[in-house]
């Protein structure tokens, strides 16, 4: 069983993870841009930042056996300082057409303030000049209204309902977000927003179409296995392969493959590593560490008991 997990910020995590995904059968991630924990303050973080996440972050995981794809824009957060925020919408178009990036992303409402509207707006038209998918963060607080404020503006824009991943999603916005034609993504973390139990139970009362989950694993206390692991409960609770394979895998692809930057034969045809590889002179390796040259194997289960467990 493969994995796509369209949501983590890998810049956060470790090697170590990297190596845990692919043995839990994890070959293709998505990291959204994202505010790093605490404001930027020049437009030149930005610049390295959105560098590293198509630059490093992609031959880090590339070390690994996983393809790296990313969406590029401004967080919602950091819309907010407006003289930056200008600076900002200035550099994505140098990023949005780099190879690997699959959509603009993650934009949309935090607070819900009109700073954060105007550059939502100016993200989405963007997105729809260039045909680009959208994935759009949902905000914490007053969520519902969030989420379909998000949709609506989208529409008021001419932005398809099928070029938008809506993230974040809860029993509380996925009938609305379904109803309207987009596509339901929805975060598993260990203790909010959407718990791996609750997940079972929203794929078996709405299904698998237009649905998928994601770890959103970052600096905070998250779990980089979040997609296998739910996987392993969908099965464990009777939801079919077929149904955990479109909300674990396909409909990721689906999605995202809209961009024309992602296809399965990018890590279907392309199965080895050679961790003797180096990016601007960097390896991933310390001293005495024996490097990796060869296939990866992709037959790990998401049942295995030390994925679930």
């Amino acid at each position: 069983m493969r994995f796509i997990d369209p949501h983590i910020h890998m810049t956060s995590r470790t090697t170590d993870d990297y190596a845990r995904m692919r043995e839990a059968g994890i070959v293709a991630i998505i990291e959204p841009a994202f505010w790093l924990g605490q404001p930027r303050t020049e437009v030149g973080s930005f610049k390295d930042y959105y560098s590293s996440l198509v630059g490093w972050e992609r031959f880090r995981a590339s070390q690994f056996g996983i393809k790296h794809y990313c969406t590029i824009g401004l967080n919602s957060k950091e819309a907010n300082n407006e003289a930056l925020a200008e600076q900002v919408m200035e550099l994505l178009p140098l990023f949005i057409y780099k190879e690997g990036v699959v959509g603009i992303g993650e934009i949309g409402y935090d607070d819900q303030t009109a700073a954060e509207d105007k550059y939502y707006r100016l993200q989405l038209d963007l997105a729809k000049e260039t045909n680009m998918p959208v994935q759009i963060h949902t905000p914490h607080r007053d969520k519902k209204a969030g989420t379909i404020r998000s949709m609506e503006v989208c529409l008021e824009h001419g932005v398809a309902p099928h070029m938008v991943i809506v993230d974040h999603n809860n029993e509380e916005t996925v009938k609305d977000t379904l109803d309207r034609g987009f596509w339901a993504a929805f975060t598993i973390y260990p203790h909010s927003k959407m718990g791996n139990e609750r997940m079972v139970e929203i794929v078996k009362q709405y299904g698998s179409e237009r649905i998928m989950i994601n770890s959103a694993a970052d600096w905070g206390i998250s779990d980089p296995l979040s997609v296998p692991k739910t996987a392993a409960l969908m099965l464990e609770k009777g939801i079919s392969m077929e149904d955990i394979h479109k909300v674990c895998y396909q409909n990721a692809l689906a999605a995202f493959g809209q961009s024309g930057q992602m296809n399965e034969a990018d890590w279907m045809d392309n199965n080895t590593v050679d961790q003797r590889d180096k990016f601007s002179d960097n390896s991933i390796l310390r001293g005495g560490q024996t490097p990796v040259v060869g296939e990866i194997n992709t037959s790990s289960s998401a049942t295995d008991s030390n994925i679930i467990r």
